[in-house]
């Protein structure tokens, strides 16, 4: 079946790159100049996926996802000029499910949506994540690499399990330290990047050249899933 994207941006340049590259991979492109129209579009058209920017000529597209997430879960991918962390992380925060910067690669882009699809059957209803070399075993607490065991500590493994629930998705310093740490530690990202030290040296991880956990400064983690 044809996955049907919808595009909210008000530059006609970009909307028509996007029609035309998203529609050689044989996506369906429906498009959306203002905020308004987008939110309506997505409740009539039911796109399985949003491409969003979030500076629009009549909402903000911060806007635009919690109006959004009122109803749908579907999954959103925003696309701005904006690069300041804190843009980043209010996005991510209210509900969008990555991020990408103009300008962008159309192959990222892509892989992106790819990843988005994938991630919308519902991954964290599993018990066992297997992402390449790596299994998380859920009810059983045991996290392997390839056929080595490897030992976390009980915080450790909360914070894999919740990467892994969310693999190919940024999830942000105050998304990780809320449900791991609780309310009271949301700033305490100093304390994340211990424990995310720990975890990459404990699964052979190099943060240089990472094959599990890929760091967005500033905003947060995301477990890698190929984008095949």
């Amino acid at each position: 079946m044809t996955k049907r994207i919808l595009v909210v941006d008000d530059e006609p340049q970009i909307r028509k790159f996007l029609r035309i590259s998203l529609g050689a991979e044989g996506y369906e492109v429906i498009e959306a100049p203002r905020g308004e129209e987008g939110v309506s579009k997505c409740a009539t058209a039911q796109p399985n996926l949003v491409i969003l920017d979030l500076g629009l000529p009549d909402l903000d597209g911060q806007q635009v996802i919690g109006r959004i997430r009122e109803w749908s879960d579907v999954p959103i991918i925003v696309l701005s000029v904006r690069t300041k962390d804190q843009e980043k992380v209010s996005a991510l925060d209210s509900g969008a499910n990555d991020y990408v910067t103009k300008p962008f690669s159309i192959e990222e882009l892509l892989a992106r949506i790819r990843v988005a699809l994938r991630l919308k059957m519902g991954p964290e209803a599993a018990s066992e994540f297997v992402i390449g070399d790596l299994t998380v075993d859920v009810p059983r607490r045991k996290v392997a690499v390839g056929e080595k065991d490897i030992k976390l500590t009980r915080k450790e493994f909360e914070l894999l399990r919740m990467l892994a629930q969310n693999a190919g998705r940024i999830v942000t310093h105050r998304q990780i330290l809320r449900e791991v740490w609780g309310p009271a530690h949301e700033e305490d990202v100093h304390y994340l990047r211990i424990y995310i030290g720990h975890l990459r040296q404990k699964l052979g991880d190099d943060s240089a050249k990472p094959k599990f956990i890929e760091s967005e400064p500033g905003v947060g983690y995301r477990l890698i899933m190929e984008a095949a």
